[in-house]
């Protein structure tokens, strides 16, 4: 689904590039058509899970995201392992102490998706502090795919954000800028359970705009990107911008949090110094 074929060598990884082609408009419409199938339900915390709560998704999704950066993951894992994550969730009750295995097991599978050199089951344990086992992992795994019906190549908000910078007509010089910046804010989002069962579209088009407006392009005013970006979804430019406002809420939050973290006092930092189990993580700063 993604719009991307072309397949660059270098020294160090392979890494699939932009496909002009795929970045075409009856592309955009058939990612649009196909994400509302991969929407996580947005009560399972209440309808579904027993043990798990919020504040446990997002620790562990942190955890996951430390993970991704430690490894070097491409912007693709991160946020198709959370839709897994979600999805299972919305289906199958989860006892607390298995969170941290089903949230390294949905890592393994969107890495071999998404990667040329998928994480090892060894190194997701090791990461786990070996909080459980390689055999547990292929259980899990086995476990998780036929749950989601070997259905795993969800739509994420990142699969858009090429369509969206080739709509835009931005320049060159200044699509890797905004690129970083977006994918910070899809990270922050997907790492916010505020936004778990929000379309893949609106997050993304919310995302990009955000970006553009906090590096203050001047070629670009606020009004007029997200009225364009919310026609392009088919989308009210209303909802968009309540999302745009909810990113800023939460980047806010995570700056302040950030800020509360530079100046740790001894309790905490004998906490930073435990385990590293989602259950003593702390929020990962962006």
């Amino acid at each position: 689904m993604e719009g991307r074929l072309l397949c660059w060598e270098s020294e160090s990884e392979l890494r699939a590039q932009d496909d002009p082609v795929l970045l075409q408009s009856r592309v955009l419409l058939k990612l649009l058509a196909a994400e509302e199938k991969y929407i996580p339900c947005a009560s399972y915390f209440q309808c579904v899970q027993k043990e798990v709560h919020p504040y446990m998704r997002k620790m562990l999704t942190s955890w996951m995201l430390e993970v991704c950066e430690d490894q070097g993951c491409g912007e693709e894992v991160f946020p198709l392992a959370v839709n897994c994550l979600d999805r299972f969730l919305s289906l199958i009750p989860v006892e607390k102490r298995r969170l941290q295995l089903l949230g390294s097991t949905c890592l393994l599978l969107a890495s071999k998706l998404k990667e040329t050199q998928p994480m090892a089951t060894e190194t997701l344990c090791m990461y786990s502090d070996f909080s459980f086992t390689d055999k547990e992992q292929r259980s899990m795994e086995l476990l998780v795919l036929n749950t989601l019906k070997w259905d795993i190549e969800a739509v994420t908000p990142r699969e858009f954000l090429p369509h969206f910078l080739e709509l835009l007509n931005i320049p060159a010089e200044k699509s890797y800028l905004i690129r970083k910046h977006t994918e910070t804010f899809i990270a922050l989002c997907t790492n916010d359970c505020t936004f778990i069962a929000l379309p893949p579209s609106m997050v993304a088009a919310a995302s990009v705009a955000a970006a553009v407006i906090g590096l203050r392009l001047e070629t670009y005013s606020s009004f007029a990107i997200t009225n364009y970006l919310a026609h392009a979804i088919q989308c009210d430019p209303n909802v968009l911008r309540m999302c745009q406002e909810q990113i800023e809420i939460s980047l806010e939050s995570s700056l302040r949090q950030a800020q509360r973290n530079r100046v740790p006092d001894s309790k905490s930092v004998e906490e930073m110094e435990r385990s590293s189990t989602p259950t003593d993580v702390l929020d990962i700063d962006l």
